[in-house]
């Protein structure tokens, strides 16, 4: 007989491809859509991840403005439209549920200029190079 995992080794492959699904439906609505809230008038955003939940009514959608800018206001925006965005999702997907979605700020580009600017430090590149 097989041994069941639990969830703390990481999401399952359910959980993976219902995150896809979503972020790239999501993305899809998100650029058809016209926005009202001014935060998000002309605003293009990048939804980097969707992370849900074990029994897929719960998503945490990862996103920013392309760019940057204005980022916390952006996120607050999305958040407040997360009904409407939701209501939108459930006609594009094939799943039993629509998850509530919950949008939170993706800092990974951040962190990869912040790492980018460390390491292209002189003493961090002479203690990196092969010499």
């Amino acid at each position: 007989m097989a041994k069941r995992f639990s969830n703390s080794s990481g999401p399952s492959q359910r959980q993976l491809r219902a995150g896809e699904v979503l972020r790239h439906a999501l993305v899809e609505v998100m650029q058809r859509e016209t926005f009202h809230d001014p935060a998000l008038a002309g605003v293009s955003v990048t939804v980097s991840e969707v992370r849900v939940s074990p029994d897929l009514k719960q998503a945490s959608v990862y996103a920013a403005p392309l760019g940057g800018e204005n980022q916390k206001e952006v996120v607050a925006a999305l958040n407040k439209g997360a009904a409407y965005l939701r209501g939108l999702l459930g006609k594009k997907i094939d799943l039993k549920f629509t998850p509530e979605l919950t949008f939170l700020s993706d800092d990974t580009f951040a962190e990869a200029e912040r790492i980018e600017t460390l390491l292209a430090r002189p003493d961090v590149a002479r203690d990196l190079s092969d010499e």
